[in-house]
């Protein structure tokens, strides 16, 4: 708490550069705080929801698990890993404000333009600021790669699922309907690749806009565009798991009205961004006076009120399309007239000319010669046609066969939920004695 800037103390009616009074509680006052409790308790479990559940980066390692019990083990013991940050990232960042109070708590436009380059905060430099500062020479460049390793390892999650999500629910539905045919296999690995580097222009383009958001504190923004981008796509989620009478027309268009909602919101913001301290308020009073988490909470009830209207007004789902999609159909075992085998791997015939069958079974290939650019071209689109690749597939097939099921072992499901009351029980001590 006595960690000030030399500039505000040699600036009497300066009140900038001082640390928050309530700095020590985690949740806070509910009206005239950075981080309400009412807000966070509501507001942040919609984008919970979405992030834990329904985010495609997630989604992915859960389905990649081999059973149930597989994926259910893994989220557990990504909650207790979750619980790290408070002692890798929190505790380092106040240790960085009290040894660089000056840099990091820079109390002026100028002083931050001169330390950081940003005139909006310098707090985003306070780890690496910590790293560079402390560490000798050769823990330094082992902090900073792991760093790198991290951050890569997050960017390459994200650029996939987005070159996933845009390739087969964008592009291949949009060759579909408009030229009558379905694209091949090669024709959504380059789709893919090409979405992944405008992806990254994207965000090379979008960092100076990041330096001046929520007065330079990344965490604080990247908050602040899930509250406006999450409640909807959680809202949709849980009524379509526990409500059977959703319907796609509800969901589809409760979506989009949270998504309109949200991007209105966003825009605001961006266009009458937060002040500093030092800085006058000239927002609107929809940005101003509406916490972003009290706004995720009206976004979730809003969009959660759009689809229950719409799907009573519209026809409700045929019976069999809410077997095994629903809570309280998860066990059913009808079967659906849509359980049919899957679609046989289509062939593209650019390099397969076809196969022989040797009389001990065994398959021979026989193909063209291919050009190295050719091997080169189908190495960078991640494309394999060959037999090998094919029977590869066709495992992979089976194996979905084999763990397409919620049956669980006893003693497995037992000790998951003894790790579930655990790692919630901590959750609420730690909010608690963070608090009071």
């Amino acid at each position: 708490m006595k960690a000030i800037p030399n500039e505000t103390l040699n600036s009497p009616n300066s009140t900038c550069g001082y640390p928050r009074e309530d700095a020590w509680q985690m949740l806070r006052d509910p009206w005239n705080s950075d981080i309400p409790w009412i807000g966070f308790l509501l507001g942040k479990t919609p984008a919970s929801i979405w992030y834990w559940c329904a985010d495609q980066m997630m989604v992915q390692r859960v389905l990649a698990a081999k059973s149930l019990s597989h994926a259910q083990g893994g989220c557990l013991f990504a909650s207790y890993i979750k619980l790290l940050p408070l002692f890798i990232m929190v505790i380092p960042g106040m240790v960085s404000r009290v040894l660089y109070t000056d840099e990091v708590a820079c109390a002026s436009a100028e002083t931050c333009m001169e330390i950081c380059g940003s005139s909006t905060g310098c707090s985003n430099i306070a780890y690496p600021k910590l790293v560079l500062g402390l560490l000798p020479a050769g823990f330094r460049g082992i902090m900073l790669a792991v760093m790198l390793a991290a951050l890569m390892s997050d960017l390459t999650s994200i650029f996939n699922s987005t070159s996933t999500l845009f390739t087969i629910d964008i592009w291949k539905v949009f060759r579909i309907r408009c030229f009558k045919k379905e694209p091949s296999i090669r024709e959504l690995m380059i789709v893919g690749r090409f979405i992944v580097i405008v992806m990254v222009v994207i965000s090379v383009l979008l960092i100076p806009v990041l330096k001046d958001m929520q007065s330079g504190q990344i965490f604080f923004y990247l908050q602040e565009i899930g509250s406006y981008l999450a409640p909807p796509i959680a809202a949709v989620y849980l009524v379509a798991v526990l409500w059977p009478r959703g319907n796609e027309k509800g969901a589809f268009w409760s979506l989009m009205a949270g998504f309109v909602t949200g991007i209105i919101r966003m825009i605001l913001d961006w266009t009458w961004r937060s002040p500093p301290c030092w800085g006058e308020d000239h927002r609107p009073a929809i940005t101003a006076k509406v916490h972003y988490m009290y706004f995720a909470l009206i976004l979730f009830v809003v969009t959660v009120f759009v689809n229950i209207i719409v799907s009573l007004l519209t026809e409700p789902p045929e019976q069999f399309q809410v077997i095994r999609t629903t809570y309280w159909t998860r066990y059913s075992t009808v079967k659906r007239p849509d359980d049919g085998e899957p679609p046989p791997y289509e062939e593209d015939g650019i390099e397969l000319e076809n196969t022989e069958s040797l009389s001990n079974g065994a398959v021979v290939e026989i193909r063209k010669e291919v050009s190295c650019c050719k091997k080169g071209y189908n190495w960078f689109c991640g494309f394999d046609d060959s037999v090998k690749g094919r029977l590869e597939n066709q495992k992979f097939e089976d194996r979905l066969k084999k763990i397409n099921t919620l049956k669980q072992d006893k003693r497995a499901k037992i000790f998951l939920n003894i790790n579930l009351v655990v790692i919630l029980g901590v959750a609420t001590f730690c909010y608690i004695f963070f608090s009071v």
